[in-house]
């Protein structure tokens, strides 16, 4: 069990302790279920709200969800958000009726500053990881072309850190980075095997509605439940 309790200055060390036990090559299963996590906060963030949504793959059916609640560890603080969130990923991952064989993380992996972002939780975990976050948090890139596919490496002190890609003609691009456990090519492979007509992989997309429940995710995602079930 991993000491959460930590001081900021503990916590970046521990960060670069934990960013060496990140494995940067294909460890993973066959996958079967893919699962996007999402973490919000209630209460004026004195809850953290963690949100897991479970899909088959590559069909991207629901098959699960989850939502965890727990009191919220440690402040924001930029750099630290893999300490404030991970806790309630962890908690929510261990509900599921299935174990995912590959996780999507709304954030940075590899692409940090100590290169240990929210999904590289996957050290803790030992699930095969991926960061696919929707702005930059350090880095440089040459120019991405706006069209649909695209891709540009993301560069930091020499230091190939993760992937711009262009999910869609002309929209804002996905920051891709390592977790654990997966190569960068084989990250957005799976990110672009998760795609449909959104910006957003299918994943990203469930659990972040679901978070909000947003559209009324939660009575669709039931439903769509029970129909897997009868």
């Amino acid at each position: 069990m991993y000491n959460w309790d930590l001081t900021p200055a503990e916590a970046r060390t521990s960060q670069l302790e934990l960013a060496e036990k990140v494995i940067q090559q294909d460890d993973l299963p066959e996958v079967r279920l893919v699962a996007g996590v999402d973490v919000g906060f209630e209460q004026q963030g004195a809850v953290t709200r963690a949100a897991v949504a479970l899909l088959d793959f590559p069909s991207l059916a629901l098959k699960d969800y989850v939502i965890h609640r727990e009191p919220t560890r440690m402040p924001y603080i930029p750099g630290l958000l893999s300490f404030r969130e991970c806790p309630a990923i962890i908690e929510a991952l261990g509900k599921l009726s299935s174990v995912p064989d590959l996780v999507l993380c709304d954030g940075q992996g590899r692409a940090h500053p100590r290169r240990l972002g929210v999904a590289c939780g996957g050290v803790l975990t030992g699930l095969p990881t991926i960061g696919v976050a929707k702005s930059r948090l350090c880095g440089k890139h040459a120019e991405l072309s706006e069209e649909k596919g695209s891709q540009v490496d993301l560069v930091d002190h020499e230091e190939v850190i993760g992937r711009l890609l262009r999910s869609r003609q002309g929209v804002r691009p996905l920051y891709v980075s390592i977790g654990h456990r997966v190569s960068l090519t084989t990250a957005v492979d799976y990110v672009l095997a998760c795609l449909t007509q959104y910006r957003l992989p299918e994943t990203t997309r469930w659990a972040d509605a679901l978070a909000s429940n947003r559209g009324k995710a939660l009575e669709r995602a039931q439903k769509q439940l029970e129909k897997v079930t009868d």
